[in-house]
């Protein structure tokens, strides 16, 4: 009986061209409204879902309550929504010409923190709204995979992210790639987390897009 080869995962059979600029970039609150879609999909759930804070199942209530839902209840909430609720997110403005525009001289790749059942879903999103480039799942902080992907190229490297976890991750794994923050719901904005004399911070995407292209020598 032969050996059995397993399948290659998304990191590795990501397209990385050796000798080009690479553009790897977030999903949700990046080039997609997560909040405003997660926000519809919990209230047809029968849920409350208040701005309170910069984060996601601490913000989730049941009507009339003043405390958030358990974590048990957040993460069923999160998996439902990602197999069920990706019709409810809206892109970010700007977005999809900003990076069809860096694609013309870089490589683009969408690296996303979400859970398997919801693949097939965001693959469609992404592709009904102008974001067909291969999709990379990954389920932790994205310095590690950043790494992997910006090894296999000469080219300059940027990322772009919504947390400062993951900007960090990436700084501490691959100091060399250009790390760029945007968070595209005003409403979250004065409550995210930034180190801007780290990481760049733009949240328009035509702005975003210069700077990318500068710093990746694509401008």
């Amino acid at each position: 009986m032969p050996d059995f080869i397993p399948p290659p995962t998304d990191l590795q059979a990501a397209p990385v061209h050796p000798g080009a600029p690479l553009v790897i970039v977030d999903v949700d609150e990046v080039i997609a409204h997560f909040m405003r879609g997660f926000g519809v999909f919990i209230a047809r759930q029968g849920y409350d879902f208040r701005v309170d804070r910069f984060a996601l199942f601490q913000n989730i209530y049941r009507p009339g309550e003043t405390e958030p839902v358990d974590m048990t209840i957040g993460r069923e909430l999160f998996d439902g929504f990602f197999r069920d609720g990706s019709g409810d997110l809206e892109p970010a403005i700007g977005a999809a010409d900003a990076l069809a525009s860096l694609s013309t001289k870089a490589g683009v790749l969408i690296l996303t923190n979400a859970p398997d059942c919801g693949r097939e879903a965001r693959g469609a999103w992404l592709k009904t709204h102008g974001f067909d480039y291969p999709l990379i799942l990954n389920s932790s902080l994205k310095g590690p995979a950043v790494a992997s992907l910006a090894a296999r190229t000469s080219g300059r490297v940027a990322f772009i992210d919504d947390l400062l976890p993951n900007l960090e991750s990436v700084a501490e794994h691959a100091p060399a790639v250009a790390r760029f923050q945007m968070v595209a719901d005003e409403r979250l904005r004065p409550m995210a987390p930034a180190a801007p004399e780290r990481h760049t911070r733009h949240d328009d995407w035509p702005t975003m897009k210069r700077a990318i292209a500068r710093a990746i020598g694509t401008a």
